[in-house]
């Protein structure tokens, strides 16, 4: 399966690339510079929402009322979306998928999530989010196997404003997840230089 660009770099189709606040863009160069041997993945912490979308990894989405589920392989891990219409709770106990509710506008699934705690990487060159973050998707099935994903970031203290990007999925047929633990049997950390 293909690395998609943005799990490299998120911001590689904007003209611009995103507004990061100066200590972001800092901090971004930085991580970048040392080709992602910091990132909190490799040290096998969780990747967060937008990791989830962009690594090449699978994840099966599963909808009942009121609630969507994604079963995560990486990780081996789920994201609960609410869609029974609760508001978005003041996060007392931080998370790296924070917390999600989500509403239907026509036939596009809008879920805004909060609750993060610092220290997450967007990307494999460390674009940074922190506690005071909210991620807007918008999801909307092109057809059968196509799906368009809208991320919208919006975090004042690591971005100057708001900024998107677009990604498609596709449906994968005739497979099942399989677990991926960081964990079992890892090696590479006692190798890795960087901080």
């Amino acid at each position: 399966m293909e690395v998609p660009q943005e799990f490299l770099n998120i911001g590689w189709s904007l003209k611009e690339g995103p507004p990061y606040q100066p200590w972001a863009a800092q901090a971004r160069k930085e991580r970048a510079e040392q080709n992602g041997k910091d990132d909190p993945v490799s040290r096998c912490l969780p990747g967060g929402v937008v990791k989830l979308h962009t690594t090449p990894q699978l994840r099966k989405i599963v909808q009942i009322p009121g609630l969507l589920i994604t079963l995560n392989e990486m990780d081996a891990t789920f994201r609960q979306i609410f869609t029974d219409g609760r508001p978005l709770p003041e996060a007392d106990l931080l998370s790296f998928k924070g917390y999600s509710s989500g509403t239907w506008e026509g036939d596009t699934l809008v879920v805004r999530t909060t609750g993060f705690p610092d220290g997450i990487w967007l990307d494999r060159n460390g674009s940074p989010l922190t506690d005071a973050a909210t991620i807007i998707e918008r999801f909307r099935r092109l057809n059968y196997g196509n799906m368009e994903i809208d991320v919208t970031i919006d975090d004042p203290k690591a971005y100057l404003r708001p900024w998107t990007i677009k990604l498609h999925h596709k449906i994968v047929l005739d497979t099942e997840l399989i677990d991926y633990i960081c964990t079992e049997n890892e090696k590479d950390v006692g190798h890795m230089v960087g901080k």
